[in-house]
């Protein structure tokens, strides 16, 4: 999402919720917070934590459950909660839907998984550091090379960070040490880069803004190199789904408070749910039911009707696609002339 087009944006008189930039800022607090909880670590625990947090968040379904699928499924629930919005987009998402079974379904009979995997990686970081530069350009007025110069450096470095951690058992020692050394030079390339950027930002709140995005790189590179990998992915990824979620609910919040439009909503005002809690509500119950069960479910289903046990059918073939539509849609739904804005407006 491009928050630099919608900046000046009136709010109609009956939208009365706003994106507040301060309360997107206060997100990044995660990062002081989890160099405390690493300090305390290092002094008072003994490295308890180090050693006893997962390797890879994918190890925790809570996690998982938590952050990635859920903003997901709020951000289709968005999408498909709107017959215009579909006779809008539905020639991107046909267009989409056939790249991705051409990609991923014939592609993996001749593509080894390791280029899809760090394909994915890329595509994943660039769209989680794409969003939060997208905010400080729309607050900074940086440049168009300065807002690319930064968002460049820091998609490299993440990627790097992104790669070290969840490739790490199957890298040799030479290319983990060159990764991290990579990743190293990104980082020092990215500090000094946003030294010499912020003479375009000509206040103070968007100077906090752009550092506090540059530390969003650094603390993540940070704590991977310290061996704290859990929290090296966490940072990133709670600062992303949060502001993420922050746009659905003001987007849906403007649309559908007075006269819900869908019959989500519509039930929602049956029962005197508030509009603010419906999306959230909706998308982690079935990003829990979905992760815990679904699986099962389904190979269970297929094996029961077809005598053929097919695995990973919902957290890797459904969500999987959910996710790579998620990256193309959220670079298109935001910006132009797109139906979304109607629904958007920001605030300090």
């Amino acid at each position: 999402m491009s928050a630099h087009i919608l900046i000046n944006q009136e709010v109609p008189i009956e939208n009365k919720l706003t994106v507040s930039f301060r309360v997107l800022l206060s997100l990044y607090a995660i990062i002081p917070l989890c160099f405390l909880l690493q300090i305390a670590d290092v002094l008072f625990w003994h490295g308890f934590l180090r050693e006893n947090l997962p390797t890879k968040p994918t190890h925790f379904l809570l996690f998982q459950i938590l952050f990635g699928t859920p903003h997901i499924l709020a951000s289709t629930f968005v999408l498909i909660g709107s017959i215009d919005y579909l006779k809008y987009y539905q020639r991107n998402l046909m267009a989409m839907t056939i790249a991705i079974a051409i990609v991923f379904g014939l592609g993996s009979l001749f593509i080894p998984y390791q280029v899809f995997y760090i394909f994915v990686a890329a595509w994943t970081v660039y769209h989680v550091l794409k969003q939060q530069h997208g905010v400080v350009r729309g607050i900074c007025r940086l440049p168009n090379w300065a807002f690319y110069l930064l968002l460049v450096l820091s998609v490299a470095a993440g990627l790097c960070v992104y790669i070290g951690i969840f490739l790490k058992n199957s890298l040799e020692p030479q290319q983990a040490e060159w990764i991290k050394q990579s990743a190293t030079l990104l980082c020092l390339s990215l500090i000094l880069s946003a030294f010499y950027c912020q003479r375009y930002v000509n206040n103070n709140f968007g100077k906090w803004f752009l550092w506090s995005n540059i530390l969003l790189v650094i603390s993540s590179f940070y704590f991977f190199v310290q061996h704290y990998y859990f929290l090296a992915i966490l940072v990133p990824r709670l600062v992303h789904d949060a502001t993420a979620y922050s746009f659905y609910i003001t987007h849906d919040y403007n649309k559908h408070h007075k006269h819900p439009q869908n019959f989500l909503y519509r039930y929602a005002a049956r029962l005197n749910i508030s509009v603010f809690i419906v999306l959230p509500l909706c998308s982690f119950v079935l990003a829990f039911v979905l992760q815990a069960y679904g699986d099962n479910l389904v190979s269970a289903l297929t094996e029961y009707l077809f005598g053929i046990d097919i695995r990973k059918a919902i957290t890797l073939g459904l969500l999987g696609y959910l996710a790579l539509m998620h990256y193309y849609t959220e670079s298109i739904t935001w910006k132009g002339e797109s139906p979304y804005r109607r629904f958007i407006a920001f605030s300090k």
